[in-house]
């Protein structure tokens, strides 16, 4: 990865002056002037999805299951509906669910119909990623071979028969787009300016809010489109060099008047909101501030998150029935009883993750860190496996008598986001400046880079989160100074690091980076201790009494199985008891009670939140 040289470390202290004074001062939120300063620092930089080896079984399982799954959908299947739309010979099976189409669809009552073709362009962009991580030629000609069959099918007829044109043009951007950065196929720009052309007459003119009409004639189904989530692609479009009419196309659906404007001058416009596409719509923002410089954007995305996170469950996660709520009520609270559609889980996750990642890079706080890595252990990472057959874990269930179950819908929007998860780990794990590294989640993985000429690898091990230690290794082509930064979570009290087995001065702070700044070796080691800090979590201040148990960032969950709500008392949680290594247990009235994480629940009923007295 390259990194430009042209900003000194003192220039580049001086400038992050009022964003590391932030930081000590345990603000999460910068003020203006902050902002102002942070224009003039360059952000965090992202390491390529080959730069990062990940060894952790449950992220790479992930990773494999997924990619099996794309790599065995029939290439006749997942063309079948743009064929169909294009008026062309379209042979192969339905893939079925909501890819298929029916010209006859009645939003009433079908599932097979709802968004044909919608989750090909997400497909594509996860194989595309997936070459970059393992350099596998076999993925790299199935993303090479479906570009040309899709290049087949360009046409408005698409778009016109399609209830959501401007959503299906977004990921196939997408797909097109990192099949050229990843795949690096010659000719997916060229069939990105088809497409574009093919689109644009039949997208809203600007970003239109969802439930609102804009195609006369049509039914209700047809307003469920979202426009104002295409900004981020269209500027990821234009960096990557398709064109400076891309940049203007993402100028244009920017939702400033009823959504950006709003928060950026701090007014809660959440409620009512469709959640997962309003926050995915915020990495468009972020993107308006990468690419342009807009403050408004970043001031926008930042109070949104506040927002975001003050109606958020104890996991991470948000959206009870895919629906934003409003600060005043009780909603969410009310949700744990009224239903088991709880969070969006691998569409809201990777909204999440990079609305996080983004917030990282530019504000270099930890806790956007804290935030997405309570949202991968408690939601996502212990979501269900994606198959062949169409079936995909769709929502995360935090009612009291909850469950893992699949989607009542075949390939479900879900289906396209999980693959693209599965790849993302790599790049949400680890940053760098010219400084040095920042190691952001702790999960066993390497890192390689090159630093002033030196080759550089380093390794971190050990079992957290279900273990407080975690340890790094150091190896260098010759000695190198360049700056470690760790995470030090806000929930640890006592974290202590040692390098070479000799304690560090300088005290790990919660809610911070912790910089070890020296000149490393080959055989250097590191030992982070992060002591997790058994708590409670209330649903919102109206219900002190109703509480999530939390052991550092992971939801312990109580293993219920029909048997009801168990009674504990504040005392009996606390005093919960790690007994393996993904199992505690807690006294209660009727006798110890079984938790587990999200990650180590299969079939068994559980309750996220709990009654005490």
């Amino acid at each position: 990865m390259k990194i430009s040289s042209s900003i000194s470390r003192r220039k580049f202290a001086k400038l992050s002056a009022a964003a590391v004074s932030a930081v000590a001062s345990r603000k999460l939120w910068l003020p203006r002037a902050a902002v102002a300063a942070l224009a003039s620092t360059p952000p965090l930089a992202e390491f390529g999805y080959g730069d990062v080896t990940i060894s952790s079984a449950l992220h790479e399982a992930q990773l494999r299951e997924t990619h099996n799954v794309l790599m065995s959908l029939s290439e006749d299947s997942l063309l079948k509906p743009f064929r169909q739309m294009a008026g062309q010979p379209a042979p192969g099976a339905d893939l079925g669910g909501w890819y298929s189409y029916d010209p006859n669809y009645d939003w009433h009552k079908d599932d097979a119909g709802f968004a044909p073709g919608a989750t090909f362009g997400q497909w594509v962009s996860a194989l595309a990623r997936y070459y970059a991580i393992t350099g596998s030629e076999e993925t790299r000609e199935k993303v090479l071979r479906l570009n040309r069959l899709y290049a087949k099918t360009i046409s408005e007829d698409f778009y016109d028969k399609n209830r959501f044109p401007a959503y299906c043009y977004d990921k196939l951007l997408l797909g097109l787009i990192d099949s050229h950065q990843f795949a690096h196929d010659p000719d997916a720009f060229a069939m990105l300016e088809r497409t574009t052309k093919a689109a644009l007459p039949h997208l809203p003119g600007k970003a239109i809010d969802r439930e609102l009409e804009w195609r006369p004639g049509r039914d209700q189904s047809f307003r469920w489109d979202e426009s104002y989530t295409n900004p981020e692609n269209l500027f990821l479009a234009y960096q990557r060099g398709a064109g400076d009419r891309y940049r203007e196309l993402a100028i244009q659906y920017l939702d400033d008047a009823t959504w950006f404007d709003p928060l950026s001058r701090g007014e809660n416009v959440l409620a009512g909101k469709h959640a997962y596409s309003y926050v995915n719509s915020l990495s468009s923002s972020m993107q308006a501030y990468l690419t342009l410089g807009s403050e408004k954007h970043l001031r926008a995305t930042k109070n949104a998150f506040v927002m975001l996170t003050a109606q958020s469950f104890a996991t991470g996660g948000w959206g009870p029935d895919e629906m934003l709520r409003s600060p005043a009520s009780d909603d969410v609270n009310l949700s744990l009883t009224k239903t088991h559609n709880s969070f969006e889980t691998p569409c809201g996750s990777y909204a999440h993750f990079k609305l996080t990642r983004y917030l990282l890079r530019v504000t270099r706080d930890s806790r956007y860190g804290d935030s997405m890595e309570r949202v991968m252990y408690n939601t996502v990472l212990g979501a269900r496996p994606m198959h062949s057959d169409g079936r995909a874990f769709y929502y995360a269930d935090y009612n009291f008598a909850g469950g893992k179950v699949y989607s009542n819908h075949g390939f479900p929007c879900c289906s396209g986001t999980l693959p693209q998860v599965a790849a993302d780990y790599r790049i949400n794990t680890y940053f760098r400046d010219p400084r040095g590294v920042y190691v952001n989640l702790y999960l066993p993985s390497s890192v390689r880079w090159i630093e002033g000429g030196a080759e550089i690898s380093l390794t971190q091990s050990g079992a957290y989160p279900f273990e407080d230690s975690v340890s790094f290794a150091v190896n260098a082509s010759q000695p190198k100074e360049f700056a470690l930064n760790l995470r030090i979570p806000d929930w640890t009290q006592g974290a202590r690091i040692e390098v070479n087995g000799k304690c560090w001065p300088d005290s790990p702070v919660p809610g911070t980076f912790a910089t070890i700044s020296r000149q490393w070796r080959s055989g250097d080691h590191i030992d982070l201790q992060l002591p997790r800090k058994i708590r409670l979590k209330p649903i919102n201040p109206q219900h002190p009494e109703t509480v999530a148990l939390l052991c550092g960032p992971l939801v312990l969950f109580a293993i219920t199985n029909g048997s009801g709500q168990p009674s504990f008392t504040r005392t009996q949680l606390l005093a919960a008891k790690q007994t393996g290594k993904q199992v505690w247990e807690a006294g209660s009235a009727h006798g110890p009670m079984k938790l587990l994480p999200y990650v180590a629940i299969d079939e068994e009923q559980y309750s996220t939140y709990l009654h005490v007295t």
